[in-house]
């Protein structure tokens, strides 16, 4: 089946707001390039699982590409509609595993050298829908704030090298209750300004505060399923039949079902593929917990696009053989805090990097704290770049002065 053939029922397997959307918007879906389409269809089959922003995002593009005349569309898709697929690849089911035929797509293109002809078609497409679609401002000013280095002895002078010349260098700060002044600050904004996946907490290790309007995902609540999914992934690996390709299919398949997770309500529905994704779509996510936190902590910024986030990064275990990682011999394994502070660091460099790339971000805010030391960088319009200050203060004035 081409494109141009799809009719209403080829959509009966979908989601049902998902087959609504799709439905809606057939005529269009007709007229592309299946290269494109598959990309697009693969969003849509998960449509009622993603996050309101998104949600937005992908009905804003569907309704941009509708806005376009029958000539615009075929010159603005042109280099999509030129690269030349195999028939066999053709004839798979892109309609109902479109998340598999993209995987076999991305292999041909490379086999076939079109590789560099998709990418420069997929460049050209996002400039010019991001020319034509103004962004949305966010109803105020995005806050992020990370905790790094839980359990660490000593000193150590060189943190935060890479923040430091974007904001100020707190030297003395007071500590005292600081992990429950950021927790409360982002209570209150979530109480401010409410809204659905709007305010958010990613914890290493287990969650320490639950409050109405944050939405919680913490490593340790995840152990139960993480340890399916390893037991999944280890047989998987194992069998003799599964190279690491196979292995990448059967998570892309899997549902949150498959591993355990309660599925009542939308919302719950929401989250839980959400998570799944962060175990599966993640390397490392399923048994480091620095990993897990910075995976996540991006994902939330990329696809719920928050106006505030607490991130906290908690000890992750010692690197270790990876077949005992996987297999979870060790029942109580080692805690590596000084590793998990090298990579707390670089992680809420990496957070801030991802809060740039989103609408608005002139205007973000942007703290790191060393949890339970005087240490912090704080990034905001209203503070000078490249300062140190050894005034005391706490982090509830830092935060004052961040607004």
């Amino acid at each position: 089946m081409n494109p141009g053939e799809l009719r209403l029922d080829n959509f009966s397997r979908y989601p049902r707001l998902a087959r609504q959307l799709a439905v809606s918007h057939i005529t269009l879906l007709q007229q592309l390039p299946l290269a494109l389409l598959a990309m697009l269809l693969r969003e849509i089959i998960a449509y009622d699982w993603k996050f309101p922003m998104e949600q937005k995002g992908l009905e804003t593009q569907l309704r941009y590409l509708d806005t376009l005349s029958q000539e615009a569309l075929g010159e603005r898709l042109a280099g999509f509609a030129r690269l030349q697929l195999s028939s066999k690849l053709q004839e798979q089911d892109w309609v109902n595993a479109p998340v598999h035929f993209v995987e076999g797509l991305t292999a041909e293109l490379w086999a076939t050298r079109q590789i560099d002809s998709f990418r420069e078609a997929a460049e050209d497409y996002v400039a010019r829908e991001r020319a034509a679609i103004p962004e949305e401002s966010p109803a105020t000013s995005r806050l992020a704030m990370v905790m790094i280095g839980q359990g660490v002895e000593g000193q150590h002078p060189r943190l935060f090298q890479k923040l430091r010349p974007q904001g100020v260098y707190f030297t003395q700060l007071n500590p005292t209750n600081g992990f429950e002044v950021l927790a409360r600050a982002a209570a209150d904004r979530a109480k401010t300004y409410p809204g659905a996946y709007a305010h958010w907490y990613i914890e290493g290790g287990q969650a320490a505060f639950t409050r109405e309007g944050v939405t919680s995902v913490s490593y340790a609540a995840l152990e139960p399923v993480r340890k399916r999914l390893l037991e999944k992934m280890e047989a998987a690996m194992h069998s003799g039949n599964a190279g690491p390709e196979a292995v990448r299919t059967m998570l892309a398949a899997l549902s949150p079902e498959d591993l355990g997770m309660d599925a009542a309500g939308a919302d719950a529905a929401a989250l839980n593929h959400f998570k799944l994704s962060l175990l599966t779509e993640g390397s490392g996510t399923q048994i480091f917990s620095t990993t897990f936190v910075q995976w996540s902590a991006r994902e939330v910024l990329r696809r719920a696009q928050p106006l505030t986030i607490l991130v906290r990064f908690a000890p992750r275990v010692r690197e270790r053989p990876m077949d005992d990682l996987l297999a979870g011999t060790h029942r109580a394994p080692a805690l590596d805090a000084e590793g998990s502070l090298v990579d707390g660091d670089m992680g809420a460099y990496y957070t801030w990097l991802n809060l740039q790339r989103l609408p608005g971000a002139d205007r973000a805010s942007f703290l790191v704290w060393f949890e339970g030391r005087n240490e912090a960088v704080a990034i905001a319009p209203s503070l000078p770049r490249g300062a140190q200050s050894n005034a005391n203060a706490d982090l509830a004035q830092v935060l004052t002065w961040m607004s």
